[in-house]
């Protein structure tokens, strides 16, 4: 198996955004090496390509972060977060059926490896001049538009980059499709495997369970899971006399912001905005979620009214640091949220019914307060 050589050729001239691939190449010939010279199923091979999907996906949210507080042309950012996307996707497929590849090693480093050669070429070396272009006074629709007329420049280096990723794409379609065929017989053949069989459907069912308590756009736990969650976490604190707290989080102005930069935009917001929320949870039972619209929820178990405002007015921070421009906002010139927080202890009186109600109305009190605070 060839190693991806990092070169010159690849560099964009940010530096934190060439640290990071450079980075990504060490993983990506570090999880061929560990599937040529280990067992599929040994330790060590999960742990590798579990540290390069994490490292995958910490890239990828830094460099859409980026692009967001530089304010790039939407049109490249969309394809941008895109391709990290599919990307993703595409590995994890690979990933999850590499038993039925002839040389997985071969097809899955073939494959990281010619898309990111890819990736660099085409998209983030065109980031990186728009960057340039933008900072030099252009605006973000022109530079986006010149970087489109001058495509050309590049086209003989993602002709090679791309006949990598296609070279490795056909070989896995190629055994995959004879894999196919070989689990075809096995079915009919081997009908004393129904036990097996039964198992993962069990196994596929609850992952389909856990998919459907997630937020598909914010990647956080969704409504469904908020509620199941709170009663459950209400009854705990009931039967151990404890406190629950929860915050109300909702973005200031959101309807402006999705009128002036459009509903892709606001999309990207929402997401960047759920990832501060849900890294500032940090206990097991704590959880962010998606409480309807652009308004969060975070639960908090265990927890007074004290630590409840701390981890707001953290919150509150976060978002502002992020200085996600808002030009139509009337509170500042970037994106900014109100949180209302309420603590109790249950008692045989109320619910949890009346938490919610409690921290509504102290996020209409922030709200009415001028926004861009914290109340409780």
């Amino acid at each position: 198996m060839k190693s991806f050589v990092w070169d010159r050729s690849y560099h964009t001239g940010l530096e934190t955004v060439d640290v990071q691939h450079h980075r990504f190449v060490h993983l990506i010939n570090r999880v061929g090496a560990s599937l040529s010279e280990a067992p599929d199923g040994d330790a060590m091979v999960q742990t590798t390509f579990a540290e390069l999907a994490d490292y995958a996906q910490f890239h990828f949210s830094d460099e859409e972060e980026l692009m967001l507080k530089a304010r790039l042309d939407l049109r490249h950012v969309e394809r941008h977060c895109e391709n990290h996307r599919r990307f993703a996707e595409q590995l994890a497929g690979m990933w999850s059926s590499r038993k039925s590849l002839a040389d997985p090693a071969e097809v899955l480093h073939g494959f990281m490896a010619g898309w990111l050669g890819y990736h660099i070429l085409a998209e983030d070396q065109s980031m990186a001049r728009q960057l340039a272009r933008i900072e030099a006074g252009e605006s973000p629709a022109k530079a986006y538009e010149f970087e489109e007329t001058a495509r050309d420049n590049v086209a003989a280096a993602l002709v090679a980059a791309l006949d990598g990723l296609y070279q490795a794409l056909s070989q896995h379609i190629t055994a995959l499709g004879a894999a196919n065929l070989d689990l075809e017989r096995t079915v009919l053949e081997r009908t004393a495997q129904l036990t097996n069989t039964n198992e993962a459907l069990v196994q596929a069912n609850a992952r389909l369970e856990r998919i459907s308590l997630i937020d598909g756009l914010l990647g956080i736990a969704n409504r469904r899971m908020f509620d199941r969650t709170l009663e459950k976490e209400w009854r705990r604190a009931a039967r151990e006399k404890k406190p629950l707290a929860l915050l109300m989080i909702d973005v200031d102005h959101f309807k402006t912001y999705n009128d002036t930069y459009g509903h892709q935009a606001g999309d990207l917001c929402l997401q960047t905005i759920a990832k501060r929320c849900a890294s500032a949870v940090n206990r097991a039972a704590d959880l962010a979620a998606r409480y309807g619209g652009e308004e969060l929820a975070v639960i908090l178990p265990n927890t007074e009214l004290e630590g409840a405002e701390r981890l707001a007015r953290n919150i509150l921070s976060q978002v502002a640091q992020l200085r996600l421009p808002h030009r139509s906002s009337r509170v500042a010139d970037h994106l900014t949220v109100s949180i209302g927080v309420a603590a109790m202890v249950p008692r045989e009186d109320v619910g949890a019914g009346d938490l919610i109600t409690a921290a509504d109305r102290a996020l209409y009190a922030a709200k009415t307060g001028g926004r861009n605070r914290v109340s409780a």
